[in-house]
């Protein structure tokens, strides 16, 4: 179950005030060295993000895999930025230090048990699985095989006008309630389209 904190718009204005620019600053520099690690041939998490900085992004909820996934995507893609990295991170960071107090879980959540591709909520192909993978993303239990913000996801974000890290957010605010993401998308989105197109990343 995703815990739900009826103060947690608070916890996180807290969360992302103090030290942001710290540990932000960090954060830009480890990514900027791990983007001309892979555009210099390196490849794997530690290989490209580097052993030193794996005490770091576990200190913000965060892994090497996570990190090496958006670089990828980045080098080769055009997308994500820097800045969409820095604020999914930012939602993950303010989940894990006050919901989760700083204590990574245990719990591995594999690809095979996210609902597919094709299924469906409310008229939205792609929504039931992108839900699933954003509490993995908010809980820090996504498989290395898994990525939210991936090159499927970003598609669909886009056609109901959301960024990965207002809808990462809106899923933490919607606890357990489905509805509720489904009524937020709904606020933000344009028409669905009959074709749009579906990744199974």
């Amino acid at each position: 179950m995703l815990p739900f904190c009826p103060d947690n718009k608070v916890m996180t204005k807290r969360m992302t005030t103090e030290s942001s620019q710290d540990w932000r600053s960090q954060l830009r520099d480890i990514y900027e060295q791990a983007v001309h690690r892979f555009e210099q041939g390196r490849r794997g998490p530690e290989p490209v993000v580097g052993h030193e900085a794996l005490a770091f992004l576990d200190s913000i909820g965060t892994s090497a895999q996570e990190l090496y996934d958006f670089v990828e995507d980045w080098v080769e893609d055009g997308e994500p930025d820097f800045e969409s990295v820095a604020a999914m991170t930012d939602v993950r960071r303010a989940y894990f230090l006050t919901v989760q107090e700083g204590k990574p879980s245990n719990t591995v959540i594999p690809s095979a048990t996210l609902p597919s591709g094709y299924a469906e909520m409310g008229g939205y192909r792609w929504l039931p699985r992108i839900i699933a993978k954003a509490r993995a993303k908010l809980r820090g239990e996504l498989a290395p095989d898994i990525m939210f913000g991936c090159g499927a996801d970003r598609p669909f974000l886009r056609s109901v006008n959301m960024e990965p890290a207002e809808f990462l957010k809106t899923v933490w605010d919607a606890g357990t309630d489905d509805r509720a993401i489904l009524d937020a998308v709904q606020q933000k989105a344009v028409p669905v389209s009959a074709d749009q197109g579906v990744r199974h990343d």
